[in-house]
């Protein structure tokens, strides 16, 4: 003779969706703090080149400090890409010279002179 347990199927399917509810948030969350340290370490290699170097990224000392003085979850590489952006747009803009009918003269500080 066997005995027949009830079994509640509703029950069984809420408590399998719960935990694969938990293991994606464990899992995104993970995946969060992996992208996170790879950003960091991408960072810190940063701040070991030359200022040099960094210039020609568009990025300066005072940047990479701003970078790292935001908490550990922000990503400090999103900072130095917005800045190095920001810095190329003025220098894109700045450069232009000014056209005067049709002839571009590059900007000096001194005095034009007069030609014979």
């Amino acid at each position: 003779m066997s005995a027949k347990i009830p079994v509640l199927p509703i029950a069984g399917g809420t408590l399998v969706r719960a935990f694969l509810v938990v293991l994606a948030l464990v899992t995104r969350w993970l995946k969060k703090l992996m992208r996170t340290r790879r950003h960091w370490n991408e960072a810190s290699t940063l701040a070991s080149l030359d200022r040099r170097m960094l210039a020609d990224m568009g990025i300066t000392r005072a940047d990479l400090r701003d970078a790292f003085s935001e908490p550990f979850w922000d990503d400090p590489t999103a900072l130095l890409r917005e800045r190095a952006i920001e810095r190329r747009m003025n220098r894109a803009i700045t450069r232009r010279p000014p056209v005067e009918n049709g002839f571009c003269r590059p900007p000096t500080d001194r005095p034009a002179r007069q030609a014979i």
